[in-house]
């Protein structure tokens, strides 16, 4: 299987030492991005926000010369301080915030005083402050390896927490795949497992067993057992056919699987699990079903079974939102975080045993949302009466944001980023029928917009398919906005595949990628081009994963796109099936696995269609590409050099599917930056 890829090393050996010598000399033909690219610099990255228990105290990670760092507050934002080991901010890493029940002692982790290496970096502790003294954070632990997710007992007796022992990398697809070497998917497995350290510190216990990989995990309201999400090793490749456990929190305890979607009847068969959460009298687990195209980009019906095994029943069928994240807040309620047409929603939802409705919406915030342990998350009080979370959008970059859970919408508590100002246009939401789908997406007017003037417009698909876009303020990585700001329209889309719609909506694109999808997005162009000044015959295509896909499939079915950005694309559905480390993501949405029935990733496959593509094209992936490997880019590459199509690759040294040295993150939006204004350029 891996033979492909072995093949195209020598050329990638030959590739990447001049790749690695211009990742941050690429020719910028316009000042204009090299002002935008200092600017995307400047954000300060908030990763985690927490609340305490009695709604008295905020506590927030914020970035410093990229290294993250805790404050800690009043919960109005007030008296804001720096807490933990560091010396001065951004000399060191601290973060991985939770809360004791008792609303004083407050855990996270530091790297600051670490006297190993750990995945080529300082290891990080475990340490525990007392809010209520002067003393120094206590450490509690000394690992070795990846930790993360930690989360107390509700007795506040013990912490528990996600843990890799020995790990050389993150526990995520997203990370750089290690070496294909050695006897492969046999050697230098790492299992994630959850482990247990007791509050004041002692001895370490693995609890989860040595063969099962887990994702994530839940406390029972008796402190006494664990709910799971786990499948077996390894674990970037699992997740999709990944099982709910209960089990005792102690080393060598039996388990009970309590729902296998593989083997259920109903809707749920056969897709994924994510969010187990205990209900309060810890007789049911509730949890978020549906297909999800990736781990931690969770979307799907809300679903609840006994924590004793049974049938698990879905509790919102046929809604037409997409539940993201929740927690209950009684026997017989819960705070649900959804998405809406592109929009961000906290509602609040009556549950009965089989059934939970929407009672109201508690407010649509105008942007993406999130407390850093999940996506969409929210950060609540015991009580659930206080609320806090980080939000950006198109016009407001990250700040925390706290208040009453009844508020229309809670009120900024920092003001970290409050002197960025965006250099793109104003947004707006844009809305049409196509085939019996209402379809949603954004579009961003051009930087200093004329209406007088008509204009390009680049076309950006989201990466899943299972996801959305739902605004936020640019950092970190490849996206939409700062085309605007060059003069350009930008139109973000939410095809069917996507959330926001309802389930039904999501798994319209199965066994259908590239086709229903994008005739959604040429119906969505139509609508835009009736209500704005756009020019039909200067329009760009862009996207990453499921949309550096897109940005080479349809170039084959259509010729309306004037220049093309593929990011992390996949040109041949065959050939990727045995290429990528993750194939059992692929069977729900294809019906099958490529030796069963090949047609069904044929008719999806650019390269199949490879002599109607007459769009110039730049190529960027990151070599250590679990998800989207290298070699499918290379193909697409390979394909449009020998048919005499301008192309351009770019394979980025070190880096995974997302990428995480800044230098290349900048290097990335340049390169499309100066493509697009190379064979797009704005009047």
């Amino acid at each position: 299987m891996l033979k492909p890829a072995r093949l195209l090393l020598p050329l990638l050996t030959a590739l990447l030492a001049p790749i690695a010598a211009a990742d941050t000399h690429t020719a910028t033909t316009d000042p204009r991005i090299e002002s935008l690219l200092t600017q995307l610099d400047k954000v300060r990255d908030i990763s985690g926000v927490a609340l305490s228990p009695d709604g008295r105290q905020l506590a927030w990670v914020v970035d410093t010369n990229d290294k993250p760092g805790i404050m800690l507050a009043d919960a109005n934002g007030q008296h804001a301080h720096s807490i933990g080991l560091a010396t001065s901010p951004g000399t060191c890493s601290e973060d991985g915030l939770a809360w004791a029940p008792d609303s004083r002692h407050l855990a996270f982790l530091s790297n600051c005083d670490s006297t190993h290496a750990s995945m080529g970096g300082k290891q990080p502790d475990i340490y525990v402050l007392d809010t209520q003294s002067h003393d120094k954070p206590v450490r509690i632990s000394n690992l070795s390896g990846y930790v993360h997710a930690l989360s107390w007992a509700p007795d506040g007796k013990s912490l528990a927490f996600l843990y890799v022992e020995g790990a050389t990398r993150r526990a995520s697809a997203l990370a750089a795949a290690k070496p294909l070497v050695g006897e492969v998917g046999v050697e230098g497995i790492e299992v994630q497992r959850v482990a247990t350290l007791p509050a004041k510190g002692g001895a370490l216990q693995l609890v989860t067993p040595a063969d099962s990989y887990v994702y994530e995990f839940s406390w029972a309201p008796d402190s006494q057992r664990l709910a799971y999400v786990a499948a077996p090793p390894p674990g970037d490749n699992n997740w999709w056919i990944a099982q709910l456990y209960v089990q005792t929190a102690q080393a060598g305890a039996s388990r009970t699987a309590v729902v296998d979607p593989r083997t259920v009847t109903g809707p749920l068969h056969g897709l994924q699990i994510a969010v187990p959460r205990w209900s309060p009298d810890g007789s049911r687990i509730a949890f978020i079903g549906g297909l999800m195209s990736d781990q931690g980009a969770t979307g799907g019906d809300l679903y609840s079974v006994a924590s004793s095994g049974g049938a698990p029943v879905d509790l919102t069928p046929g809604i037409h939102v997409t539940p993201a994240w929740f927690s209950w807040s009684t026997p017989q309620s819960m705070l649900v975080s959804q998405v809406s047409s592109g929009k961000m929603q906290v509602a609040e939802y009556a549950v009965e045993a089989n059934h939970a409705q929407q009672q109201r919406v508690l407010f649509t915030a105008p942007g993406s949302i999130g407390d850093g342990t999940a996506e969409a998350a929210l950060s609540l009080s015991a009580d659930h009466h206080q609320i806090a979370f980080a939000q950006s959008s198109f016009d407001v970059a990250p700040e925390v944001y706290a208040g009453s859970v009844d508020a229309q919408m809670p009120a900024a508590v920092t003001s970290i980023n409050a002197g960025l100002k965006p250099s793109w246009g104003k947004a707006q939401s844009v809305e049409w029928t196509n085939e019996g789908f209402h379809v949603q997406g954004w579009l961003l007017y051009p930087a200093n917009y004329d209406p007088h003037k008509r204009y390009p417009m680049i076309v950006y698909i989201h990466g899943g398919p299972s996801s959305a876009v739902v605004p936020h303020w640019p950092s970190g990585g490849y996206g939409a906005a700062p085309f605007s700001s060059l003069g350009y329209f930008v139109f973000m889309t939410n095809p069917r595949g996507s959330f926001g719609e309802g389930e039904t909506f999501v798994q319209a694109n199965r066994k259908d990628f590239g086709y229903g999808d994008l005739r959604d997005t040429l119906t969505g162009i139509d609508a835009v081009e009736k209500l704005a000044p756009v020019d039909d015959h200067r329009l760009g295509l862009t996207g990453w994963s499921y949309g550096g896909f897109m940005s080479m499939f349809v170039p084959t079915q259509t010729q309306r796109f004037r220049a093309v950005v593929a990011g992390a694309g996949i040109a041949n559905w065959q050939s990727y099936y045995g290429q990528n480390l993750i194939d059992q993501w692929m069977i729900p949405f294809f019906g099958a696995s490529v030796y069963d029935d090949p047609g069904v990733y044929a008719k999806s496959s650019a390269i199949n269609f490879i002599k109607k593509v007459k769009t110039p094209t730049l190529i960027v992936v990151g070599e250590r590409d679990a998800e989207c490997p290298a070699p499918q880019s290379f193909e697409y590459w390979h394909a449009l050099r020998a048919l005499g199509v301008p192309t351009s690759l770019v394979v980025y040294p070190n880096e995974g599917h997302h990428f995480y040295n800044p230098a290349h993150q900048r290097d990335v939006l340049q390169r499309a930056l100066n493509w697009f204004e190379k064979y797009l350029p704005p009047q």
